[in-house]
């Protein structure tokens, strides 16, 4: 074969551009620390570089993103049930050391005061949020646990009126003890003076009562302000499924009322109090009506509400109606408040196929009875305190006689009466303290089951965020064996084919200089 000019010319012209496109690609590697700029470089390399790069950013999303807003969100509520733990171990203390029965009802005044005080933070702490999602409220995380002071002030502007259905097991009627000293109260200004030797002990009675405690006060009633009837009680109750009649129900303006006529058997039905949120009735009717076992179910309507109010939608189904602005009540949120833990649990995606709940549900912890229970509190105090007023009375006035006159013996004998009735209403406040104790204990041990399972799902958490980062080191690793270069390597390649571009230039300009015409 015969060699011309040409054909060396285009032969090294060919290698010398072999030579610049290795030198380019090993420039390339050298600049991106990759082996390859594109999937033709090697295709083996480039289809293990994508699966790679996409468990790096699916590991990346878990470990930096999902993980860690998990693990704040976890932390929020850790710090919120702490607190709750401490209100509620204050409150414990505080009713403990109110059970004491020489405390007068100004010691129980400041008592109650402070318990109050506590309660309110008990529940201002269900209202703590993460990134202005509040993390007790299920999937309504832009709505508080409690109704805020703006919340009622648009209340004010538009009102809302919620159709409440509550449900409760037989083990929720509980008993109150009602002492009754009403008629020695009417004869302490000197009306109904008895005979001498008459005693005025025997009309002072304590009763036990029983009674379905709503978990709202101030709840709507068909009484006006006058105690006439406007209408239908607004209230169903229905047992194991079957209604009770309307007949069996008397609406009270006032808790006293009530309860003196189921004491003394002035009335024989369920006495329904809007004011203290109770339907109470006899232990006659308990017994022939009631059996461990049964279910009950009451829907009622509340459309006064106060700031630190529970918001119903949380707790139980219910119907929400506004006023729209024109004077007409529309329906805006209807049914749909379902409220069941099982579709309210909020999950993190935190690894493949792999997820981590990351909300305690506000019915775990918050319950109205700690609430309610300072109404129950308040009542036992005004008793107290009327008859402690009475004894005051009944002590001045008998002061105004001589201790030999017959005036004197009948005030005494209403002073006895008047001692008889305080020992029982603080043989019924130490009582309540006592059982509010246990209240409390129940209160906490909820508390710290919930403390318990956050805490259980941070420590899977962090041995999840443990696995995650090594995982993903492992993996940023294989990636950067798969795609990355050896520098040193590279770099001694790229200075080998510079001088073999420049060798390969000297080479073929020396051969060009000389042709066959100077050999001829």
């Amino acid at each position: 074969m015969r060699m011309t000019n040409k054909i060396m010319r285009n032969n090294s012209l060919y290698n010398i551009n072999q030579n610049k496109i290795l030198e380019d690609k090993l420039t390339n590697q050298m600049t991106n620390q990759s082996k390859i700029a594109r999937p033709s470089d090697d295709p083996v390399v480039a289809i293990r570089a994508l699966r790679l790069r996409s468990n790096v950013t699916a590991l990346t999303q878990y470990y930096d993103k999902n993980a860690s807003d998990a693990d704040q969100w976890l932390t929020v509520t850790a710090d919120a049930l702490t607190t709750i733990d401490e209100v509620l171990t204050d409150l414990y203390k505080q009713a403990t050391g109110a059970a004491n029965k020489d405390f007068t009802a100004d010691n129980l005044e400041i008592v109650l005061t402070q318990m109050k005080s506590l309660t309110k933070e008990f529940y201002a702490s269900g209202n703590v949020d993460y990134a202005g999602r509040y993390v007790f409220s299920g999937y309504r995380t832009d709505t508080a646990i409690t109704f805020s002071a703006e919340d009622i002030a648009e209340m004010s502007k538009h009102p809302v009126s919620f159709e409440i259905n509550e449900d409760f097991g037989y083990d929720k009627i509980s008993t109150i003890s009602y002492t009754d000293f009403g008629a020695l109260s009417n004869t302490i200004a000197g009306d109904g003076i008895r005979p001498n030797n008459t005693s005025y002990e025997q009309d002072i009675t304590n009763t036990k009562l029983f009674r379905m405690r709503l978990s709202y006060n101030n709840v709507d009633g068909a009484l006006d302000a006058d105690g006439n009837p406007t209408g239908p009680i607004p209230l169903t109750l229905t047992v194991n499924g079957t209604a009770v009649a309307p007949a069996s129900f008397k609406e009270y303006a006032d808790a006293e009322t009530a309860y003196n006529e189921i004491a003394t058997g002035a009335y024989t039905g369920i006495a329904y109090i809007p004011s203290t949120g109770e339907l109470v009735f006899s232990e006659d009717y308990y017994q022939n009506n009631y059996k461990e076992g049964d279910k009950f179910s009451v829907t009622y309507n509340k459309s006064d509400w106060l700031e630190g109010d529970i918001n119903p939608v949380h707790y139980f189904r219910c119907t929400e109606t506004k006023d729209i602005g024109d004077g007409t009540m529309t329906d805006t949120k209807q049914t749909g408040y379902n409220y069941t833990s099982s579709n309210q649990d909020i999950y993190y995606d935190v690894g493949f196929n792999q997820q981590i709940q990351v909300n305690t549900l506000a019915t775990e912890v918050f319950t109205h009875d700690v609430r309610r229970d300072m109404d129950d509190f308040q009542h036992c105090l005004t008793q107290l305190r009327d008859i402690e007023t009475n004894i005051s009375d009944i002590e001045k006035k008998r002061a105004e006689f001589a201790e030999d006159s017959d005036d004197y013996k009948n005030w005494t004998k209403k002073l006895e009466a008047a001692n008889k009735a305080k020992d029982y209403i603080r043989e019924n406040i130490h009582t309540k303290f006592e059982n509010q104790i246990t209240k409390y204990q129940t209160y906490m041990n909820d508390n710290n089951i919930a403390i318990t399972n956050n805490a259980t799902r941070g420590s899977r958490l962090e041995l999840i965020s443990t696995r995650l980062s090594n995982q993903k080191a492992t993996f940023k690793d294989l990636q950067t064996d798969n795609e990355g270069i050896d520098v040193t390597q590279v770099a001694v390649e790229l200075s080998a084919s510079e001088l073999t571009y420049q060798a390969a230039l000297m080479a073929t300009g020396k051969i060009m200089e000389t042709n066959l015409m100077n050999y001829i």
